[in-house]
């Protein structure tokens, strides 16, 4: 990569368009979002015993952040594959995650959830998927899946814009339950780690 002849003025300039471009395609994909596909996530969520949540890669990174809000809402919230993750069991409710619904860590922890008893709610970019078809419930993000590299859904590299989504989704369901709920933010604060 040779940024020795590219000035600074372009610099600027394309890393703003790009961010413009970011936001815009994710403004976009808001708006094609089915939500009434919501209430039944939510009202899962409130009644598990457990929360369990899984994604791989930088899908994997916006559903740990979704597990650590909902920590901070109080709820038994665990990141599938962390030490302390404890067994999954009837009562319990798996969250997955995959763009394409096929990534074959995510089938599989969805059909063992399935064996033990617990409800699972997948989140994929397209409609049909081995993994929708596991799940008592699907939450379709129609962004483009990380094979696509056409640039038909996004202009994006790879499954960025299903990544980006999927942070913004799970903070938009932890603001409908913090109100819900109802809990001061000094209190969801306690919460929060104090040995960083």
């Amino acid at each position: 990569m040779d940024l020795e002849n590219v000035k600074d003025e372009q610099l600027i300039t394309d890393v703003q368009k790009n961010l413009d471009m970011v936001l815009h395609e994710n403004l976009q994909l808001a708006g094609s979002i089915d939500y009434t596909q919501f209430p039944r996530l939510i009202g899962s969520i409130g009644q598990a015993k457990s929360i369990f949540l899984i994604a791989s890669g930088r899908s994997g990174f916006s559903m740990r952040s979704a597990a650590m809000r909902l920590m901070h809402l109080g709820l038994k919230a665990y990141f599938v594959g962390d030490t302390t993750t404890p067994a999954i069991q009837p009562g319990d409710l798996l969250l997955a995650a995959s763009g394409s619904g096929t990534t074959s860590t995510i089938v599989r922890a969805a059909e063992m959830a399935k064996q033990a008893g617990a409800k699972v709610i997948a989140i994929t970019a397209g409609s049909t998927s081995t993994l929708m078809q596991l799940s008592d419930h699907h939450i379709q993000v129609p962004a483009a899946e990380k094979q696509d590299h056409g640039g038909s859904k996004s202009k994006q590299y790879a499954g960025s814009l299903f990544e980006q989504a999927l942070l913004l989704v799970t903070d938009a369901i932890f603001q409908t339950l913090w109100a819900i709920d109802g809990t001061p933010a000094g209190e969801l604060w306690k919460r929060h780690a104090n040995m960083e």
